[in-house]
């Protein structure tokens, strides 16, 4: 039988694609051969400026880099105490060893020695701080592993020597390859969904070919805008998600065409014609969600927004152009070396077909039981503590978390987290900073306040305060706030407070006012999209609601993790450990935007069957039944690569694996399986009503006509 040509855009490109199948797969082998040639001539620095702009922090740190250019707030902070009976100069004479190799290191101050340390009140604890002269994750990168070798060698009889500061965090990483691990398993499900090497390694192909020209493009765009380095992984992390789940999808329509006996030519033009449409939405919809950071006003998550789009971009054009060209040059073949026994997919249809009716008999009922399992799920979240984890979080053993627990020690809880006010002296009276100073230490919640020290122009004061209280503390934050409406305000100068815990309070605000912003805009444009694709009113509201629910049900299970209990330890979090304001803030960008993926796998198979026979009842049962299997693999596999999160060495990136992987299985179980066919039984065909008026407004969008039998 001779097929019709394609009508769509999509079928016309496909039905191209297999006619230069060979020339398609070159295109891209050459572009990867580019890229990896090119983008280390033109990549970038990892970079990132967490500050919140507009904010008091801000301001004092801006003041402080103008008119202290030869003082850096970052530091490499050399800790150190000694045992009973051991004599401070012989201490001393050890750790300026230490100093003096530290400091030969490449962007590492100078000149610093142990004669100008600050000493506990018993004497045996000291610590200097070694100004860095560039941000610490460059200083890290230049210096690498030798930090926390020279800090293991200043150790000693009767001498404990740690290094702290933000340089530490970077040099101390882990070699665990989160990306490698969550790569291996999702083969593993491949080749249990497919049970062929052929047909599982297809989507595999298709994802590191992607993922392989997306992070070289990454590291070019961090030579245009600030990017931090955890950027690559996050972007990673979601391009091995959604490219394979999207090639999982494409693949698995061509292998149902070619049981259906089309033609492998035909059968790859179908599934791009079709499953390709719901790659592109469920695509779109991801990058539109990222794109909503910049809605937040925080410089360094631009970058992030950025560098996962461009992998979710990258993957999905890999997608409907390369895995098109594979799977034509695969042919029948794709069932080839199979795995014995393994079955071929087949029975599971049945099985979703009966649940699904079960489901549908009994909407009220099943709608009722979803809404309160992830509920249940999502409570934790009225305990969920934003703000920035620090060194007394990190693992026991870790020379960052020995550093922070000598000095907490040594000088009390609040010294690992100091507040620096910067006061500008133009103008100011004589004797201005000192009475600022005299002001500082007479507010309470105040351990100590050094000496002003000012610049070569001395036109400007630094003042370092010393909180009573943890910089994690409610008593520190409320006293960043105690100290700007009273000392500061009332010495007259223009005078900020700033340092680490007083920008970790100000983001956390910035955080809270801009949140509606943000979520109103990303359900917003992924709400518009969706009303593009289905041309319905109701199924976009359906969809945000249910997509709320499982970013709720995410938001709990972190909360219950960053607590540091039984669920913590398990993740290798042992501690009480604040979530970073940015953290709840991309998992809504990312589920958001990954939870449409099922949506519009499920629907589209769904509005299939409606527009084909009319019958909204056994299209619900129809789409189940066609898409529980690939559903189900690919909700397996983002959990798996997500969750393979949880071994990384970074306190967020483990919160972000956790959140997310729950929040997929969430969506794919309770979601997909309850709520969804039971909303949509009780809506019936209102489901996919559109007002007439509202129809002749929105401009047709579909990239493929209805299915006709």
């Amino acid at each position: 039988m001779t097929s019709s040509p394609p009508t769509s855009l999509l079928g016309r490109m496909s039905a191209a694609i297999v006619r230069r199948r060979a020339v398609a797969v070159g295109v891209w082998v050459a572009a990867l051969v580019a890229v990896i040639a090119f983008a280390p001539k033109l990549a970038g620095e990892w970079s990132a400026n967490y500050a919140t702009p507009g904010s008091d922090s801000h301001a004092a740190e801006e003041l402080l880099d103008a008119r202290f250019p030869e003082r850096s707030v970052n530091t490499l902070d050399v800790v150190w105490r000694t045992a009973p009976g051991v004599s401070a100069s012989t201490a001393d004479a050890r750790v300026d060893r230490v100093l003096a190799a530290v400091q030969r290191l490449d962007r590492v101050g100078d000149g610093v020695t142990a004669a100008e340390a600050q000493r506990s009140a018993d004497g045996r604890t000291s610590v200097v701080r070694i100004p860095l002269e560039d941000r610490p994750a460059n200083v890290a990168e230049a210096s690498g592993d030798r930090l926390v070798e020279l800090a293991k060698a200043g150790a000693g009889p009767g001498v404990t020597l740690a290094m702290g500061g933000a340089v530490m965090e970077d040099s101390e990483q882990g070699a665990i390859s989160s990306e490698g691990i969550g790569l291996m398993l999702a083969l593993v499900i491949l080749l249990v969904t497919f049970g062929s090497v052929v047909a599982a390694g297809l989507p595999m192909l298709t994802a590191l070919f992607g993922l392989g020209i997306a992070s070289g493009l990454i590291t070019v765009l961090a030579a245009v805008v600030d990017t931090p380095d955890w950027a690559e992984q996050v972007a990673a992390m979601v391009g091995i998600g959604v490219g394979i789940d999207y090639a999982l999808l494409i693949v698995t329509r061509y292998r149902a065409s070619l049981q259906a006996g089309r033609a492998p030519g035909d059968a790859v033009v179908e599934s791009i014609s079709t499953a390709g449409r719901s790659v592109l939405i469920a695509g779109t919809t991801v990058v539109v969600s990222m794109l909503g950071l910049f809605l937040m006003g925080l410089p360094y998550l631009y970058g992030v927004a950025l560098a996962t789009s461009l992998a979710v971009l990258v993957v999905m054009l890999a997608s409907i152009t390369l895995l098109p060209a594979l799977l034509a040059l695969a042919g029948t073949r794709i069932e080839r070396l199979r795995i014995p026994g393994v079955r071929r997919g087949g029975g599971d249809g049945a099985v979703a077909a009966r649940f699904s009716r079960m489901v549908q008999a009994r909407p009220w009922a099943a709608a009722l039981a979803g809404v309160l399992l992830v509920g249940a799920l999502a409570l934790p979240v009225t305990g969920l503590r934003l703000g920035f984890p620090d060194a007394g979080n990190d693992a026991s053993g870790r020379q960052t978390r020995t550093a922070y627990d000598m000095l907490a020690q040594g000088f009390g809880p609040g010294a690992n987290g100091p507040l620096m006010v910067v006061a500008d002296l133009e103008g100011a009276e004589p004797g201005a900073a000192a009475r600022l100073r005299a002001a500082l230490a007479q507010a309470d919640g105040v351990a100590g306040v050094a000496t002003p020290v000012l610049n070569r122009a001395r036109d400007t004061a630094l003042i370092t305060v010393q909180p009573a209280a943890s910089p994690q503390s409610a008593a520190t934050e409320d006293l960043v706030t105690a100290l700007r409406d009273g000392p500061v305000r009332a010495s007259g100068m223009t005078a900020h407070v700033g340092g680490f815990t007083a920008s970790t309070v100000d983001q956390s605000e910035v955080t809270a006012q801009r949140l509606p912003l943000f979520i109103g805009g990303v359900v917003g444009l992924s709400s518009l999209l969706l009303l593009l694709a289905f041309r319905s009113v109701v199924v976009p509201i359906k969809a945000a609601a249910m997509n709320l629910l499982s970013v709720g049900a995410a938001y709990g299970v972190v909360s219950l993790v960053a607590d540091g209990g039984a669920l913590g330890q398990l993740v290798g979090i042992d501690t009480a450990t604040p979530v970073p304001p940015f953290i709840p803030v991309m998992m809504f960008a990312i589920l958001f935007g990954l939870s449409m993926d099922y949506e519009v796998f499920l629907l589209s198979r769904i509005r299939e069957a409606f527009l084909r026979d009319g019958d909204a009842r056994g299209a619900i049962t129809e789409g189940m039944a066609s898409t529980a299997r690939v559903i189900t693999a690919a909700a397996a596999i983002m959990v798996a690569v997500f969750g393979a999160f949880v071994l990384s060495d970074e306190v967020f990136l483990k919160l972000i694996g956790v959140g997310m992987a729950t929040a997929i299985l969430v969506d794919a179980t309770i979601i997909r399986m309850l709520l969804v066919p039971a909303v949509m039984q009780l809506l019936g065909r209102w489901t996919w009503w559109m007002p007439a008026w509202l129809d002749r407004v929105v401009p047709n969008a579909e990239l493929e006509p209805a299915p006709a039998r």
